[in-house]
This record gives C-alpha cells, sequence and structure tokens, in this order.
C-alpha cells in the first residue's frame, strides 16, 4: 500500500471524525469512504493510487470545512482535480444538484467515474443493509432509482464495478416485486 493511501486514510478520519452516518446505529462516517476504496481496490482492482486516495477523500470538501487549496497542498492537483468532480455544490438545492450528478456524470474523467461508482454501489448496499432510520420505502426506491440514472452515465468506465452495482440493484428490484 503506499504511503499516500495511508496518509489520505488518516485526513479523512481526522476530518470526518465527528460526523456519522444517517443508518440507524448512526455508525462512525469513516466508514464510508473506506468501503469506497475497498470496492475499488479489492472488488475492482483498482490499483490506481490516486483513484484510491480520491475514493478516501472523495466527501472533504463536500462535508467538512477541508478546502480545495488545502487538499492540493498535500494531495496534489490530480487527486484534488479527482474530488472535485464528484464534489457536489452545496450552495444548490438538493434536488437540483441531484440532477447535476446525473448530467454530470457522462463528462467527468475516468477516474472520477470510479469514485462515483463506488459511492453509489456502497450507498446501496448502505440502504440495503442498514437504511436511514427515518426512510420510508418509497425514499429508497427513489434513491434507487435516481443512482441508477447516474450510473447510466458512467457507463463503460469498469465492466466489474457496473456489474456490481446492477446485482445490487436488482436485488433491490427483486426486493421490490415481493413486498
Amino acid at each position: 500500500m503506499s504511503a499516500a493511501i495511508v496518509k489520505a486514510a488518516q485526513f479523512a478520519a481526522e476530518k470526518h471524525k465527528n460526523q456519522r452516518r444517517k443508518d440507524a446505529d448512526a455508525s462512525p462516517y469513516i466508514n464510508h469512504p473506506l468501503a469506497l476504496a475497498s470496492v475499488l481496490a479489492v472488488e475492482g482492482g483498482i490499483e490506481n493510487p490516486d483513484v484510491i486516495c480520491a475514493a478516501l477523500l472523495h466527501d472533504t470538501i463536500e462535508d467538512t470545512k477541508t478546502t480545495a487549496e488545502e487538499l492540493a497542498g498535500i494531495f496534489g492537483d490530480k487527486v484534488t482535480g479527482i474530488v472535485l468532480e464528484v464534489t457536489d455544490d452545496k450552495n444548490l438545492d438538493k434536488a437540483v444538484r441531484k440532477e447535476e450528478q446525473v448530467r454530470h456524470a457522462p463528462h467527468i474523467s475516468a477516474e472520477a467515474k470510479l469514485v462515483k461508482l463506488a459511492d453509489k454501489i456502497c450507498n446501496l448496499r448502505d440502504i440495503l443493509a442498514n437504511p436511514p432510520a427515518d426512510w420510508s420505502a418509497d425514499r429508497k426506491r427513489e434513491y434507487f432509482d435516481w443512482a441508477a440514472r447516474v450510473v447510466a452515465g458512467l457507463r463503460g468506465a469498469h465492466a466489474g464495478l457496473e456489474r456490481i452495482f446492477d446485482e445490487i440493484y436488482a436485488r433491490h428490484i427483486e426486493f421490490k416485486k415481493s413486498s
């Protein structure tokens, strides 16, 4: 493992140390970027340290007081550029941000597509296994369908990760049919 990846994991852990996920257990937030890195490296066979670092750091600008300048000073322009490609503009309304992800997905770099794909895989897994306590079945369904729209714009980035996404999405569809 590269020193940069360990440094990114430590940086993300520090930046997200007081944040919790929205699941019923209020899991530590750092579990999410670590899951992305695992999906990419273990399941996707991705060995590019810039991609793994960006996965670990993908929510730092969006969800903490981290700036792009701070990230660039520590991790360089390449990693920071990938992070910026997958960062939502929090000045926009949530519905607009979600539509921007759909619109923007086909136009981001190959590296950013990998991070975004891993993010959607992890989010769907989390919703299936331990969803936010206050999410209705309709809200879960809406998230799955929106994630599929985002991933449609990422197609061609990594067949194996796309297959994993499709399998998770299919489990959701089967669940919908049986409920």
